[in-house]
Order: structure tokens, then C-alpha cells, then sequence
């Protein structure tokens, strides 16, 4: 497994996850300096290859003390399948400053398999959770 980093995104790194995001089923569209701004206001979890080029990304939506929202979990095409996302999720889960925890929520439309080793499952109360969603926020309908 390659190294992972809690580490803010380069330039470089940035047009890398841009790519991938703005053509997900989550973020369709996304402007990069949407991505950008996410990533200041967030932890993120960055794995490199050997030469140090960016293969996997991750950041986590935490206030440190009592809650926590992974999102953006990638792993660049040729790499999947290998446990990388797992792996950027479990350095959040395994990070010093987010111990101790109420609540950690992730959302997955086809990766629940690679969550729930780690303790993820299914909301046990959904009727407590309410949300507000814009599906054409950068112009394309996400789902």
C-alpha cells in the first residue's frame, strides 16, 4: 500500500482531482476552484506513487470534536480495486486529532462494500436526518 499523507493538495494535485471529480455521479460540473475551496476547508488524505505523483484522495468535513464527513474519496483509474480507498478513509478514522468522535457520515452510491469494514453501515434512524440538496449546483444534474 503506498504512503498515505494528511496534507493539503498541490496546484498539480488539484487539476488531478478536479478531473475526477467534475465527471462523478456526485459533483458532475464542479468548478475548480470549488474543488480548491473544499480542500482549504477541509482535512484531506493524499496517497502517491513511487515517483510521487497523486493516485488516491480523501478529505473529511470536521469540526475535530464532535463530527465528521468523508467525501471526495478517489482513486485514480488503474489503481482501484487495490484497498486505496479504504485506506485514505481508515487514516481519518485513525488520525489523532479526530478521536473520541459522536458521529462519522459518509454517503456511497455503489461503495458500501468497501466502507463497512471500517464500521460504516446504514443510518439506523434516517427519519432524524433531514437535508437540503441543490441537484444542478454547477449546472449538470448530480444523483
Amino acid at each position: 500500500m503506498p504512503p498515505i499523507a494528511i496534507e493539503q493538495p498541490s496546484p498539480a494535485d488539484l487539476d488531478a482531482i478536479h478531473a475526477v471529480l467534475t465527471d462523478s455521479y456526485w459533483s458532475p460540473g464542479i468548478p475548480r476552484d470549488a474543488v480548491a475551496r473544499a480542500c482549504a476547508h477541509s482535512m484531506c488524505a493524499i496517497a502517491r506513487d513511487e515517483t510521487g505523483k497523486l493516485i488516491g484522495f480523501a478529505r473529511v468535513v470536521t469540526d475535530k470534536a464532535t463530527f465528521a464527513w468523508v467525501c471526495d474519496v478517489i482513486v485514480l483509474p488503474g489503481k482501484q480495486g487495490r484497498g486505496l480507498g479504504r485506506a485514505l478513509v481508515r487514516t481519518f478514522l485513525e488520525h489523532a486529532e479526530l478521536q473520541g468522535l459522536r458521529r462519522w457520515l459518509l454517503g456511497t452510491k455503489d461503495a458500501h462494500g468497501v466502507y463497512a469494514p471500517l464500521g460504516f453501515e446504514p443510518l439506523d434512524k434516517p427519519e432524524r436526518f433531514m437535508h437540503m440538496r441543490n441537484p444542478t449546483p454547477y449546472g449538470k444534474t448530480a444523483s
